[in-house]
């Protein structure tokens, strides 16, 4: 996937497992079997992502984009792989190799109410990123927190406020201020609007796009809201259930999606025409993601969907270019046939109905 020399970070192999033990108590006691339990959050991810660029990582809740996004940053341990940027793996960085690195690297989180230390004011914690890797002294410091509050549009005189005198729209400024006073190239941003009013996400998003341009920002915005991605990014990341199923230019992902999975989830996109909206087909997916503890063998989505085939229980499908920078991993398209015929849903997605849960994991 690393198409060019224009790559920033690079992924192979990111795996991030939460080892939960195993056993009943009656096992513990007893001295009975055990049987490791592991969340396979990130389960082996190779991805590119390219300098200047904005690529959106979209997926059900759960699906492990968030700790994709912390694993990058190493504010979660990788459990394996490597994560390059700049020539540096930085999964494998020692603690201080890893410090240098912070300042170009950086996150705007999710909840804006969360995220801000309460006790301490706007200036101080807009500061506190400057000092720590000494980009300024004295007043230098001040005049910058200003410039930076005007910068996402705050007014430079609230420095001394608190962030609980500020709105939901206004923490999440003071939140990218943060990110950006380290001067960074690249920003996890975690899902940045999901906690906001929908008269405020535009002017978020909006904001975003106009840092990148001027200060040549690269950005992977995790998002569940596919509306959002469609608007900021430039490539599309579909995560299911740790792995990365479909990648590619936003808007050929969004005109003519290859999997089934990013089929259904564009389809739940609402459209604002009310007439396309009424005759358009909604595609259901059937029961909730499994468990990262236990993910169905083979492909992990072939308990939800309608074209499945007994080989899609066996087959851990990697993901291939199928259309000219157009990835996906499934094995019933390929270059030469990149879309199941329509007609053909008799796999499991047929069969399978009834079937109880477990008995479709095993």
């Amino acid at each position: 996937m690393n198409e060019n020399g224009n790559t920033l970070i690079s992924l192979r192999n990111l795996q991030v497992h939460y080892d939960l033990g195993g056993g009943t108590l009656v096992d513990r006691i007893t001295g009975g079997s055990r049987v490791r339990r592991v969340v396979k959050a990130v389960d082996g991810v190779n991805l590119d992502i390219k300098r200047g660029e904005t690529l959106g990582l979209v997926g059900e809740s759960g699906c492990g984009k968030s700790t994709l996004g912390k694993a990058i940053l190493r504010l979660t341990e990788p459990t394996g792989g490597q994560v390059f940027y700049g020539g540096k793996d930085l999964a494998h960085a020692s603690s201080g190799e890893m410090r240098e690195q912070r300042k170009n690297l950086q996150m705007i989180f999710q909840d804006p109410y969360a995220s801000l230390n309460p006790r301490m004011t706007v200036g101080q914690i807009i500061a506190e990123p400057i000092r720590t890797f000494n980009l300024s002294n004295g007043g230098n410091v001040e005049a910058k927190v200003q410039d930076l509050m005007e910068t996402v549009g705050l007014n430079r005189r609230f420095t001394k406020r608190y962030p609980h005198e500020f709105s939901g729209g206004q923490r999440q400024r003071i939140g990218i201020a943060r990110a950006l006073a380290v001067d960074p190239e690249f920003i996890v941003a975690d899902e940045p609007i999901s906690a906001l009013d929908v008269s405020i996400q535009a002017q978020i998003m909006n904001l975003m796009e106009r840092l990148q341009r001027e200060k040549n920002l690269t950005y992977l915005f995790i998002s569940h809201d596919l509306r959002a991605i469609r608007h900021v990014a430039d490539r599309v990341a579909v995560m299911y259930l740790g792995k990365i199923v479909e990648l590619g230019d936003a808007k050929t992902v969004y005109a003519e999606p290859l999997m089934p999975y990013t089929k259904a989830l564009i389809s739940a996109v609402p459209i604002p025409d009310p007439e396309i909206e009424a005759k358009r087909e909604r595609i259901t997916l059937k029961g909730d993601v499994p468990s990262p503890i236990n993910p169905p063998s083979g492909c992990h989505f072939n308990t939800r969907c309608r074209y499945a085939i007994e080989d899609c229980r066996r087959i851990d499908p990697a993901l291939v270019e199928i259309k000219p920078k157009h990835y996906a991993a499934c094995i019933r398209i390929s270059p030469e046939r990149p879309h199941i015929d329509e007609n053909d849903a008799a796999g499991l997605g047929a069969i399978g109905e009834g079937i109880p849960e477990t008995e479709k994991r095993s």
